[in-house]
């Protein structure tokens, strides 16, 4: 007899297809906490994304293993699942270039004024040569700091060093040697990277310890001249100072890929701001990675569940239980 599975986003037919070959799969909207949860204390395992699987929702229940289709994990609560010996299983690799596409698109769309330049054309204001009100600033040569040099922070230095020339400064709990030795990433501590970096760009995952570790202060003592670029998650980010940073002019401007509550209010005094890219979270959202990423969690759930699972475990202490 099949173990039974609830799949709580929709997921390519290809895919859907393989889990069915393995497993038992019920799809439930998760929208309807009720019916989720209820789904859920009947199933050995789940698969999806952007929802809040919290340890009430698991009373009771019989599950084994949850795949998350993200490389994030913060929609969960990694010790209760430990505790409960509930395998937690994510999608760290398949996501690394595309997301590090999106965190460079933001670099270059904030520093060349893209997005406001190209709406500026489109209502008809380009009406003669531009000049310096339109001038943007140069990537080529300048000097990027990661937050966070882990598979997408690394493959975002690749990108500076080897296709923009940039000099590149980090911080991360370990050293990081492949970027020291092949891109010249040097690392320093976060007060120095803050004072010397003209992009400052973030790529830690949300914890207790990373929530709001860029605030008032750590704006301040960033370059006026320098941008902001947060790919990672919006609550990394104090919002309520960075608004405050923009306005008064203590940083040249941001590139967003994730807000504090998504989706962003339609009101919030960021999306009037010209110098502020603001994307929709699109970090991995290709046709073509958001497949492999729906594959790999298939995969990892199905391997988790036969008790097979080798890779991509979030809380691998469960299986020392």
């Amino acid at each position: 007899m099949k173990q039974k599975i609830v799949a709580y986003k929709t997921l390519p037919a290809d895919v859907t297809e393989y889990l069915r070959e393995h497993l038992d799969v019920t799809f439930v909207d998760a929208s309807d906490t009720e019916a989720f949860a209820a789904a859920l204390k009947d199933a050995d395992g789940a698969i999806g994304a952007s929802v809040k699987v919290t340890p009430a929702m698991l009373e009771g229940s019989r599950i084994k293993a949850l795949s998350t289709i993200s490389v994030g994990y913060d929609q969960f609560d990694v010790p209760d699942l430990t505790q409960r010996g509930i395998v937690l299983a994510h999608t760290p690799d398949v996501l690394t270039e595309s997301t590090a596409d999106t965190v460079f698109s933001l670099i270059l769309a904030s520093a060349r004024r893209v997005v406001e330049l190209a709406d500026w054309v489109k209502a008809g204001h380009w009406k003669a040569s531009i000049g310096p009100a339109q001038f943007g600033v140069d990537v080529q040569g300048k000097t990027l700091g990661i937050v966070g040099l882990g598979r997408i922070g690394g493959a975002v230095a690749r990108r500076a060093a080897l296709g923009f020339n940039m000099k590149v400064l980090y911080t991360n709990r370990s050293a990081n040697e492949v970027a020291e030795r092949e891109y010249g990433a040097r690392r320093v501590e976060l007060d120095e990277l803050l004072a010397s970096a003209d992009f400052v760009c973030l790529q830690v995952p949300l914890s207790d310890a990373t929530r709001h570790m860029i605030g008032a202060a750590e704006l301040q003592k960033m370059k006026k001249s320098a941008i902001l670029i947060n790919a990672s998650r919006g609550a990394i980010v104090d919002e309520k100072a960075l608004i405050a940073a923009l306005e008064a002019g203590t940083i040249h401007g941001a590139g967003l890929d994730v807000f504090e509550k998504e989706p962003v209010d339609p009101a919030s005094p960021l999306l009037r701001m010209p110098n502020v890219v603001a994307l929709p979270h699109i970090g991995s959202a290709t046709h073509e990675t958001r497949h492999a990423m729906a594959r790999c969690a298939a995969e990892n759930l199905v391997a988790a569940l036969s008790g097979t699972l080798g890779n991509n475990i979030v809380n691998r202490e469960v299986l020392a239980r």
